[in-house]
Formats: C-alpha cells, sequence, structure tokens
C-alpha cells in the first residue's frame, strides 16, 4: 500500500512539472565542441591547445591509457610546443569522487587552467567535475544537480577511448559516491566541452567486449533520446543517424577492431547519440543502470545494454510508432510492413544485437534481496529527471529487475520453471548474426 500512496502521489504532480521542462530544455542554448575527426585528430588537437597558450594544462586520465602510450601524440604536439601539462591518471571505472577530489587538488595546486580528458566516460566525467569545483571552489557533492555552481570551469577538451558514452558533447557528469553506493549527476551547460577529438586510430585495441558494451550504450542513448517526451526536430535526427550508423558499423567494430573506417563510424554515431540525449535527455534504463552501477559497479554501458531490450518491451504500447521509424532507419523493413510489425522488429533486434556481440541475458551480480531498493531509487530518478514514455511503478520496475536475475536465481524463484526472460532471443532481420560466432570475451570492468 505504501508504494502505491507514494506512486499516486509522484504521478499526481509529474505531468506539469516536466511539461515545463520541456519548454525549458528545448529553448536551452547548449554549446557544441569543435569536432576534430580522424585518424590523427589527438595529435591535431594538443596542436591546437598549444596554439591557446594556456599556462598549464591537467591531462586527465586512467592508468591503463598512460601505460599504452596512448596520449604520445597529443602529449607529443604539446611537449613541441613548449605547453606544461601534467598528467593525472589516477581515475577509476564510475569517476569516484575521492578521484575527483584528487584530480582537483593537483588542478588547484599547479595553477592549472585548462583540462584535457583523454579516456573513457568516467574520465571525461570526472574531468569535468574537476573543473566545474576548481572553478566555484566547491566539493564536487555540492555540486550535484542542475547549475549549481555560479561560474564555468576553464576551457575543457575531450579525446575519448571508446565509442558509446558522448560525454564529449554532453552537459552532464555522472560520479560516483562509493561511501552510499549511488551515482550523481552533476548538469550545466558550461561543462560540455570546448573540443573534441574523434580520433579512430585510438580505438583499434579495444577489446570485443568493451566495442559491444559501448556501442549499446551508444543506442540506448539514441533510442531513448527519440522515444522519450523531450525529442525535437534536431535530436530525432542525431538520434536516427546514431541508430543507422551503429546497425551498420558496430558488428563490423565487434568482428575486426582494426577497421578504421568503423571504429569512426562508431565514434561519430556516439557524438550524435550524446548530441540527441544532452537535450532530450535519457529514459527508464539509464535509471535501472545508474543503480546497479552504483551498487555492483556494472559498466554502465554494460547494464544499459542487458536492461534495454526489457525496458522496450515495456515501453512498447506507448511508442509504436517511434519504434518503427527507428526499425526503417536501421534497414530493418520498409514502411510497408506497418507500425506494428515494425516496431516488434526494431524491439527483437535489440535482443538479437545483444545476442551477436555477447552480451548475457541476466546481470550476475544481482540479487533478488537488492531488488526493492534498487526499484525504488531507479523510479525516483526516472520520475524526478527523465522525460520516458510509459512511466515505471514500483511493481514494473521490479518485474523488470527480476526479468535479469542470474539464471540460478531465476530458476530458483520459478521452482526450477524455465526463467522469461534470460533465454534466447529471437534472430531479427537487418543485424549480422556471423559475429555471433566469434567467442564472446568478459566484460570489462
Amino acid at each position: 500500500m505504501s508504494n502505491l500512496i507514494s506512486d499516486m502521489a509522484r504521478s499526481a504532480a509529474l505531468p506539469n512539472l516536466k511539461r515545463a521542462a520541456a519548454v525549458l530544455t528545448r529553448r536551452l542554448p547548449i554549446p557544441q565542441p569543435l569536432l576534430l575527426v580522424g585518424p590523427g585528430a589527438s595529435a591535431r588537437l594538443g596542436r591546437a591547445i598549444a596554439d591557446f597558450g594556456h599556462r598549464r594544462v591537467l591531462v586527465v586520465t586512467d592508468a591503463a591509457i598512460n601505460r599504452l602510450g596512448l596520449m604520445a601524440p597529443l602529449t607529443a604536439a604539446l611537449d613541441a610546443a613548449g605547453t606544461p601539462y601534467l598528467v593525472f591518471d589516477e581515475v577509476g571505472a564510475d569517476a569516484p569522487i575521492p578521484q575527483v577530489e584528487a584530480g582537483l587538488a593537483v588542478f588547484v595546486a599547479q595553477r592549472c587552467d585548462a583540462i584535457v580528458a583523454f579516456g573513457g566516460g568516467s574520465v571525461m566525467d570526472a574531468a569535468k567535475a574537476i573543473g566545474l569545483a576548481a572553478a566555484n571552489g566547491k566539493h564536487p557533492r555540492e555540486l550535484v544537480g542542475y547549475f549549481k555552481g555560479r561560474h564555468g570551469p576553464a576551457p575543457i577538451y575531450a579525446v575519448p577511448t571508446t565509442a558509446g558514452t558522448g560525454s564529449e558533447v554532453t552537459v552532464a557528469a555522472v560520479i560516483s559516491d562509493p561511501e552510499h553506493g549511488s551515482k550523481l549527476v552533476i548538469a550545466d551547460t558550461r561543462i560540455v566541452p570546448d573540443m573534441a577529438a574523434l580520433d579512430p586510430a585510438l580505438m583499434t585495441g579495444l577489446p570485443p567486449a568493451i566495442t559491444a558494451a559501448t556501442g549499446m550504450d551508444a543506442l540506448t542513448h539514441a533510442v531513448e533520446a527519440f522515444i522519450g517526451g523531450w525529442s525535437t526536430p534536431q535530436t530525432d535526427r542525431m538520434a536516427l543517424a546514431a541508430v543507422r550508423m551503429i546497425y551498420r558499423h558496430l558488428p563490423v567494430a565487434f568482428a575486426d577492431g582494426g577497421r578504421l573506417e568503423a571504429r569512426e563510424q562508431m565514434a561519430l554515431a556516439s557524438t550524435y547519440a550524446g548530441l540527441a540525449f544532452t537535450r532530450a535527455n535519457v529514459g527508464n534504463v539509464h535509471a535501472i543502470a545508474h543503480q546497479l552501477g552504483g551498487r555492483y559497479h556494472t559498466p554502465h554501458g554494460l547494464a544499459n545494454a542487458i536492461m534495454l531490450p526489457g525496458v522496450l518491451r515495456f515501453s512498447r504500447p506507448q511508442t509504436g510508432r517511434q519504434l518503427a521509424r527507428l526499425a526503417v532507419h536501421a534497414g530493418l523493413g520498409e514502411d510497408s510492413l506497418g507500425t506494428e510489425a515494425l516496431a516488434d522488429r526494431f524491439v527483437e533486434s535489440v535482443a538479437a544485437m545483444n545476442d551477436a556481440l555477447g552480451i548475457p541475458r541476466g546481470l550476475a551480480a544481482l540479487r533478488e534481496a537488492d531488488i526493492p531498493a534498487l526499484a525504488e531509487a531507479a523510479c525516483w530518478e526516472a520520475d524526478s529527471h527523465y522525460p520516458v514514455p510509459r512511466r515505471m511503478t514500483q511493481d514494473d520496475c521490479e518485474a523488470l529487475l527480476r526479468a535479469v536475475l542470474p539464471p540460478k536465481a531465476a530458476a530458483g524463484r520459478t521452482a526450477g520453471r524455465k526463467p522469461a526472460a534470460v533465454g534466447t532471443a529471437p534472430a531479427a532481420a537487418g543485424v549480422k548474426r556471423a559475429v555471433a560466432k566469434r567467442p564472446a570475451a568478459k566484460p570489462a570492468r
């Protein structure tokens, strides 16, 4: 009964608030970074940064990228121009607050006046949080929410090393609070990077599992931006283009990571999806995935990929027209098939894509005992922040989570009956099943 009362109270106030937010979101000016695209883009960005004459640049990255030498073209350009810089390589998965604090201390102590974020989504989000916190003399926790700082950060430059988060063009920085097992979102249009380099040469060595999870992360961004309530003609164009590109190029990049064209197209698709969702926002998939990341440290792209098929089926009654358009743009069929058939085909193609990429059906870390609290937090996040096409109740969200329990836990719940959502997905037209023959790599943390 308490869940029912809470759901009714939230749902009564939500429509007016979200309509007001939609008007603001559509009118809010959001800057877009200057993009340098193609092999060698990171070196060109280094030369551009040097030309700006910064006093000292903080390069934020992680230990693996530093060890692999991926930053060499950029840092060589800074060295050649005599631009001072420091490397902070302590960022880990989910950008934990203590690591953001450490980077902030270096930025302030060394009197840096620019930041280069060189890495995946966690690195870029940490760099954004460092920049905004330094500009305002605030702890990162104090910046959680919308526009909590009076001042914008020092110039931020981004070099994404995966194709998925789109953080190089977004207004958000997601950091994690390990003390409370939660993820926190800082949102401010001024933390959008000034310039970004999409360099496919940096991505050719990515393991297949990371290629898969980050690619499905980009697909989730595009799909949720397109089917949500705050989409605009511009965000729709970006989302549709991203979906088309992902369906064409993700299977290729997964099967052969050295294919530069596929890597470049996936980098662009991730950026397009980022441009779509930074204005149109995301939805129920992200609301759930953030809780899984906070509780179990599940990589964000993997959590999105696991949840996307079930959430799309849940939203299917309200999103048939949009899903049909996505199916056509993904090359899954023509308009003559009709809205219902196309919508169903798109939903099942997502499940088939997951299978082809080795994405697991269930989340091994998920525990039945955790589901009520995870669902409550996910519903609150979705209700408070996202223009979802279909609102989840507590019971709805718990059902979506139970559908991705690991097989043993699900089997125990059903007393030996075959679990409904941890089985085999039907194949769908347009998904290149050949890549399913490749042994699935262990998902990266």
